[in-house]
């Protein structure tokens, strides 16, 4: 068992070190020469450079002091503190050393790429801090904060505090700046989101059938893919019905359909979308295991 934690340590302190420097390398190339201020504190630090010229490093490094002792005194424990410590430490200072080695230009003067790839980047180095159990503190800190104390959701407040930021940011930069830092704050969410919750590569199908042995035989006939199903009656007609459900992976869903179709032409099927499947029967068609029943 101490193994088995000290190899997840090791693991998510791997996937924070990575992110913040992925992060820190995306603040130098694409953020602060297109002087695009994405919200939070990355953003107030890009800001205050420009004018003053402070180094972005340090001035994240002192605006996010104070939002960790706060976030440890009312939401954290030692572990908070440390991870978010240790990320914030890294991304922070990495982004100044990091600065000597890139150009001061970055490598595109286009305002529309340096969005989207900071965006692109910036996500994907937030999503391997969170899925390392980390955080890069700034305003996710101080909304869920606020979120205690006022109830207000944190969706609203993220928007609410990176809304500000970016409107200090447009009056000093110009709104064609503002407009595209918009831009940067929209990828930067799905690219975290994507980096979180994987790609949604997995079917979640539903059938509604008469017909469920004939239908679980072709389904498996065809895809060798385990079925599970329970009793259902039609609220307005008050009929029985057998509800089955199984999950397939996307270059099959068609094929699934089709011998569904087969089986019975009159089945009502639903097919949605899910980010992950773990254990049974999802995948690639195979063999069903000896002494496994669906």
């Amino acid at each position: 068992m101490r193994r088995l934690g000290l190899r997840s340590t090791l693991r998510d302190y791997t996937l924070i070190t990575i992110g913040s420097l992925i992060l820190a390398v995306n603040l130098n190339l694409f953020l602060a020469p297109g002087q695009i201020a994405p919200g939070g504190v990355s953003g107030s630090a890009i800001i205050i450079n420009g004018l003053s010229g402070l180094p972005i490093g340090m001035t994240m490094l002192v605006l996010n002091i104070p939002l960790i002792i706060l976030g440890y005194r009312i939401l954290g424990t030692n572990r908070f503190l440390i991870r978010t410590l240790y990320a914030v430490l890294l991304y922070s200072l990495g982004s100044d050393i990091i600065k000597m080695w890139t150009p001061a230009a970055g490598i595109t003067g286009d305002l529309l790429l340096n969005a989207l790839f900071g965006g692109i980047v910036g996500g994907i180095g937030c999503g391997l801090i969170f899925r390392g159990e980390g955080t890069p503190a700034g305003s996710g800190i101080l909304s869920r904060v606020l979120q205690l104390r006022t109830g207000i959701p944190v969706s609203q407040l993220y928007v609410l505090i990176d809304g500000v930021v970016i409107l200090i940011a447009s009056l000093v930069f110009g709104w064609e700046r503002g407009l595209y830092a918009l831009i940067c704050v929209f990828v930067w969410g799905l690219a975290t989101d994507y980096v979180l919750e994987g790609p949604s590569v997995v079917r979640l199908v539903f059938v509604v059938t008469d017909s469920p042995e004939t239908v679980t035989k072709a389904i498996w006939g065809k895809l060798q893919l385990g079925v599970t199903g329970w009793p259902a009656e039609g609220m307005y007609t008050t009929e029985g019905h057998t509800v089955l459900f199984t999950t397939v992976s996307r270059p099959f869903e068609r094929a699934l359909r089709e011998a569904v179709h087969a089986a019975d032409p009159g089945a009502f099927v639903v097919a949605g979308q899910g980010h992950q499947a773990i254990g049974g029967m999802y995948g690639q068609p195979r063999p069903l295991p000896a002494g496994r029943r669906d």
